[in-house]
C-alpha cells in the first residue's frame, strides 16, 4: 500500500519559532513527504520564513492546533468563544499562505479543559455554532482547506473522544470542509476497533490520520494494530497523509496534558526515523 507519511514538528520543538526553521529541511532529509506544523500560538508562527524554507523542499505542509481555556469554543462566555473563533480564522489565513489543505487537532474546544462531567447540549451548541462561523469563513477565503476535528482520549477532553461523535459533529456543522482527524494513540483507548472507527468516518468524513503508538513511542513497537488500520484506510479510499507525532519530556506547555514523563527513544528524531522504517515495512505488506 502506498502511503504518504508525514512528521510533526513536535518531534523537535514545542512551539515552532524562527529558530526551528532547520526542521523543515531535516524532515525531508529523513524521508518524509509531509510536515505537520503544530501551531498552538498562531500569533507567533513565522509564516513568511516558513514559506521561504518550504520552497527549498518538495514537502507538503499541513497544520494542527490546540485551543486553550481562553479560546475554548465550549465556553459559556461569548468573549472566550470569540477568542477561539478569531484564533482559528488566523490559522485559516496561515494555512492559505502555506498552501496547507489540512487544519487538524483539538480545534473545537479548549484542550485539557475538562468539566468533570459529560458534555452538555449547551457545549455542543456553542462549539458547533462557533465552528460553523470558522468553516464558513474558510470556505470564503480558502475553500481548499479542510478543518479536521481530532477525537482525543477522555483525559484530554470530555467533548469528542470517538469517531462516531466526531462524524455527528461534522454533520451538525454542516459545511463541506469539516472532517475528522483520527489518532492511533487516542483510538486505542476509546474505540472498539480501528477498522470500525475508520469505516465510521468513511471517505466522506475522514480528513487526517496520526499514526502514533499506544505509548507515544516508536510506531510499530507497541499495541497499535497498524495492519488493520492500513487495510481499513485502503478500503475506504483514504488518500491523505499519515503523520508521526510524539513529544519530549523536556517540553513545558504540553507535558501536563500529554503526561510525557519519560523518553521513548534517544531523541525525537530517532523515534521518527525508526517509526517511519517500521510503518513503511508494514504498509508494503498490505
Amino acid at each position: 500500500m502506498d502511503i504518504t507519511f508525514g512528521v510533526d514538528s513536535f518531534i523537535w520543538t514545542e512551539n515552532f519559532l524562527e529558530k526551528d526553521l532547520w526542521v523543515i529541511k531535516k524532515a525531508e532529509e529523513l524521508g518524509f513527504k509531509v510536515i505537520d506544523f503544530a501551531i498552538a500560538h498562531p500569533e507567533t508562527f513565522p509564516t513568511e520564513k516558513v514559506i521561504e524554507e518550504l520552497k527549498k523542499t518538495s514537502l507538503i505542509p499541513v497544520t494542527t492546533t490546540t485551543l486553550d481555556d481562553q479560546r475554548n469554543l465550549l465556553s459559556e462566555d461569548a468573549r472566550i468563544r470569540g477568542n477561539g473563533v478569531r484564533s482559528m480564522k488566523l490559522l485559516v489565513d496561515i494555512n492559505k499562505k502555506l498552501g496547507s489543505k489540512i487544519l487538524g487537532g483539538v480545534n473545537y474546544a479548549g484542550w485539557g479543559c475538562l468539566s468533570g462531567k459529560p458534555r452538555t447540549n449547551e457545549e455542543w451548541s456553542n462549539s458547533v455554532n462557533a465552528m460553523k462561523e470558522i468553516c464558513e469563513y474558510a470556505l470564503q477565503v480558502y475553500p481548499d482547506l479542510n478543518i479536521c476535528v481530532e477525537c482525543v482520549n477522555r483525559f484530554e477532553t470530555h467533548f469528542l473522544n470517538i469517531a462516531e461523535d466526531a462524524v455527528q459533529y461534522c454533520k451538525d456543522v454542516g459545511t463541506s470542509n469539516i472532517k475528522v482527524h483520527l489518532d492511533c494513540f487516542h483510538m486505542i483507548r476509546e474505540e472498539k476497533s480501528f477498522s470500525g472507527a475508520v469505516k465510521t468516518c468513511g471517505k466522506k468524513y475522514l480528513g487526517y490520520v496520526h499514526v502514533n503508538e499506544n505509548d507515544r513511542g516508536i510506531p510499530g513497537t507497541g499495541l497499535v494494530p497498524f495492519p488493520e488500520l492500513f487495510n481499513a484506510l485502503k478500503e475506504v479510499g483514504y488518500e491523505g497523509p499519515c503523520t508521526i507525532e510524539s513529544f519530549d519530556p523536556s517540553f513545558k506547555e504540553l507535558n501536563s496534558n500529554c503526561a510525557i514523563w519519560r523518553s521513548f527513544a534517544p531523541t525525537g528524531e530517532a523515534l521518527a526515523i525508526e517509526g517511519l522504517k517500521n510503518l513503511k515495512e508494514i504498509a508494503s505488506s498490505i
